[in-house]
């Protein structure tokens, strides 16, 4: 069961290593383009996302799947389980790949859950938004897409029903293709993922969370 009495929902977040991962914020918002800024700015992005995926009503487990588990250990302190996705002799798949790491991980503790994947991110998500996406799927295959209409935020899986993602350029279209339910509700903090200095501005305007909040203060990356 979820925290709000429904159906329990577990939530894989895949990442890449931070010193890889959003490459078009690189060096973009001003401050020096080294690894440990870049990489700072991906954690605080993933922190704040998680810090209000396991607070939401709804949510049972957050997995978060990547190959540098030793760079994301800090983010096991916010109640989210880390798993290298490549821990059972997996092959490099992608982000796809590894949601369906996740995925089996999930479904061999509990066959019958409600699995569903969320980008790591959405520094500006509110708890409240993420259990409302959750409860118009009600337990439908659906997603949310991004601010643009383009890409996926959310996607849920049915009740131990496959998650089938297919994340990727234009994967709100291919969602809808695959018969994924588009969910409608307005939820602008699940919907503003940040992969450019214009959405961390946008998210910045919804309210970031504290990690990312705190770390704008900082001199590595000033205003």
């Amino acid at each position: 069961m979820g925290k709000d009495g429904g159906v329990a929902t577990d939530l894989i977040v895949p990442l890449k290593p931070p010193r890889a991962g959003k490459s078009r914020l690189r060096g973009a918002l001003g401050y020096p383009a080294d690894a440990e800024c870049h990489a700072a700015l991906v954690l605080a992005l993933a922190s704040d996302t998680l810090r209000a995926a396991t607070a939401a009503p709804g949510v049972r487990r957050v997995l978060v799947v990547g190959s540098d588990t030793e760079a994301l250990a800090a983010l096991r302190e916010l109640g989210a389980e880390v798993v290298d996705e490549h821990g059972n002799g997996e092959e490099r798949g992608g982000l796809n790949g590894a949601l369906r790491v996740g995925e089996r991980l999930l479904r061999a503790a509990d066959p019958l859950a409600a699995v569903g994947a969320l980008q790591a991110d959405l520094p500006a998500l509110r708890p409240g938004e993420l259990a409302a996406a959750l409860a118009e799927a009600d337990g439908r295959r659906a997603f949310t897409a991004d601010r643009h209409g383009t890409g996926t935020t959310l996607l849920l899986s049915g009740a131990g029903q496959p998650l089938a993602p297919r994340f990727g350029e234009g994967s709100a279209s291919v969602h809808t293709a695959s018969g994924a339910v588009p969910l409608t509700l307005p939820a602008p903090s699940l919907r503003g993922d940040v992969d450019t200095p214009e959405d961390l501005e946008h998210a910045r305007l919804l309210g970031l969370g504290p990690s990312t909040t705190a770390l704008l203060d900082t001199a590595c990356v000033p205003h």
